[in-house]
């Protein structure tokens, strides 16, 4: 079990709720998925160059995401407080046709509440390594990007372990301490896949398996609850750049540089999301995989834009 007694304070008490966004001139407000005209090139240049400059997926890999369902802890927080963020991360779970696990399941997403998050989380990191870096090919982003989320001074900071496997779900990596079947021959402890004679398609994918988050609640105050919770969402269920520019798009990743403008998922968000679970994730290089993700995340707005225009 996780070292959580770490973080012994309590968030003393409930977030704002959310409150109006003051008017924004049109002329310098973040672009928003919305407003770009569905056919023209513009629409695949500005979704190509969102999806390079928010994804972070594990070095020489592809875009991970879960397979079949999450289950959400959150710790050192309020009762109301945390389930708030719980439903909130589950519902948008849901929306991805996730499956979310009853109360009591083993976290997959663990969020962790503290008031010196710089000093927490080096000690959490230090109380179990391994969870952090599993020690396999391509689950995770490196000792650079593991230094930054322990250093880092952002309000939340985030780390996703993923791992590659074969479409069935089976690791499709060596592991250490990983075996199958008997755990007597060396074979057990290697990965076990079908490959396919082709440098064009792949028949590996990338799965989350666990993702730690961690709120610093002196770094919130400007923030609402509801805002909070989309946050925490968007960086449970995909594999975020923390460094990410985003500052020309409207999206919930603003929240911290402007909290009064970025109410909540926005657009972009929800057809990033949904791009990314509905990507086939066939493709063998890593560019041609963000590409299938890019062409998703297209079809996400042309879906939107006809139900738009059957509602209108």
């Amino acid at each position: 079990m996780l070292a959580l007694a770490l973080a012994a304070s309590l968030l003393a008490a409930p977030l704002p709720q959310t409150v109006p966004a003051p008017p924004v001139d049109p002329a310098t407000a973040p672009v928003d998925l919305e407003d770009i005209v569905v056919e023209g090139s513009r629409l695949e240049d500005t979704t190509e160059r969102f999806v390079r400059e928010v994804g972070a997926p594990s070095r020489r890999r592809g875009l991970a995401r879960w397979r079949n369902g999450i289950c959400v802890g959150v710790a050192n927080l309020q009762n109301d407080a945390a389930q708030f963020i719980v439903d909130t991360v589950s519902d948008t779970a849901r929306d991805l046709d996730l499956k979310v696990g009853a109360p009591g399941c083993e976290p997959s997403i663990l969020i962790v509440a503290t008031t010196d998050a710089k000093a927490f989380t080096p000690q959490f990191v230090a109380s179990r390594p391994r969870l952090f870096q599993v020690g396999g090919a391509g689950m995770d982003r490196g000792d650079a990007a593991l230094a930054a989320f322990e250093t880092s001074d952002s309000p939340v900071r985030w780390w996703h372990v993923s791992v590659p496997v074969d479409e069935t779900g089976q690791i499709a990596v060596r592991i250490p301490g990983f075996c199958q079947n008997s755990c007597e021959g060396p074979m057990d402890y290697a990965p076990q896949i079908e490959t396919l004679s082709s440098r064009l398609m792949n028949r590996t994918e990338d799965d989350l398996k666990r993702v730690f988050i961690i709120v610093d609640v002196d770094k919130i105050a400007d923030v609402s609850l509801d805002q909070l919770a989309d946050y925490i969402a968007m960086v449970a269920l995909a594999q975020i750049d923390p460094e990410a520019d985003t500052s020309g798009y409207a999206t919930i990743l603003n929240l911290f540089d402007d909290p009064a403008y970025t109410t909540g998922l926005t657009q972009w968000d929800k057809a990033y999301l949904k791009g990314l679970y509905d990507a086939q994730r066939t493709r063998a290089s890593v560019g041609a995989a963000r590409a299938e993700v890019v062409s998703s995340i297209i079809r996400v707005r042309q879906g939107m834009t006809a139900e738009e225009d059957t509602t209108q």
